[in-house]
């Protein structure tokens, strides 16, 4: 599991979109033969504007986001399994710093409040190699309770450091509790795909879908959206990628 996870974290770099841009770069600086240092040059700027092109990032991510129907205000559950992969924890200010993924309790919350689900099970432990002890359930557990949720109604499953383990130790947590029964499932709507597989194969089967945090909206054909450069489709690029190579990666190995 060592091993994988910190594999897993070295093909996250080899398949950044920016990566890809100044590794081609750097080969037409270096190269002695002018048409392919020509070449190479122009592939590299053509990458990097496709990779910066928020039009055409919006287009790939709404092919691979899952899409489910709203949640009706009929529709209650005793539990919502939550996903990590929202925060990092500043030691020097002592409080969690939330990311774009933060969305996936954010959402949660209300439907805790207006009794559409009873308890929150947030799964996740540690995704770092250099601060393995900041788990990440415990953090926003200790954040939840103090913005005034009950104790009672948070349950934490810490060890986690990817979705395969997100899954596995979810399973044993629910056959501990004896829980099964339907369970709302909330993560990202670009790592819905993945995350659904895992726990499928793990043998939690009665999963109501809630995907959040959707990055692609309405279509625009506004000009700058078009054809600027934005550097927030490059990290748009880089996380679906990053999603996608891991998807392959869990259904060669058998995760999901």
């Amino acid at each position: 599991c060592s091993v994988f996870f910190t594999f897993s974290k070295i093909l996250t770099f080899l398949i950044s979109p920016l990566t890809w841009g100044f590794t081609l770069l750097g080969f037409s600086f270096f190269s002695k033969n002018p048409a392919r240092k020509r070449k190479l040059l122009i592939v590299s700027l053509l990458a990097l504007y496709i990779f910066s092109n928020s039009f055409l990032a919006d287009e790939a991510m709404r092919l691979w986001e899952v899409t489910t129907p709203d949640l009706k205000p009929t529709q209650k559950y005793d539990y919502a399994i939550v996903l990590g992969g929202m925060i990092w924890y500043d030691a020097r200010q002592n409080k969690p710093q939330f990311m774009r993924g933060a969305d996936r309790i954010f959402q949660t919350i209300p439907l805790l409040q207006n009794g559409q689900i009873k308890k929150i099970i947030i799964s996740g432990g540690s995704g770092s190699l250099s601060h393995p002890k900041e788990r990440e359930s415990d953090i926003l557990k200790n954040y939840l309770i103090k913005i005034g949720i009950p104790d009672s109604c948070i349950i934490t499953e810490n060890q986690s450091r990817n979705t395969r383990e997100n899954a596995l130790n979810t399973k044993k947590l629910l056959d501990s509790l004896h829980i099964n029964t339907e369970v709302l499932f909330v993560t990202s709507a670009f790592h819905l795909r993945r995350a659904t597989g895992c726990f499928n194969k793990a043998g939690i089967t009665k999963l109501v879908p809630y995907p959040t945090d959707r990055f692609s909206g309405p279509r625009k054909f506004e000009f700058d959206f078009m054809f600027l450069p934005n550097p927030d489709a490059i990290e748009q690029w880089e996380i679906l990628l990053h999603e996608i190579t891991g998807y392959l990666v869990y259904k060669i190995i058998g995760f999901c």
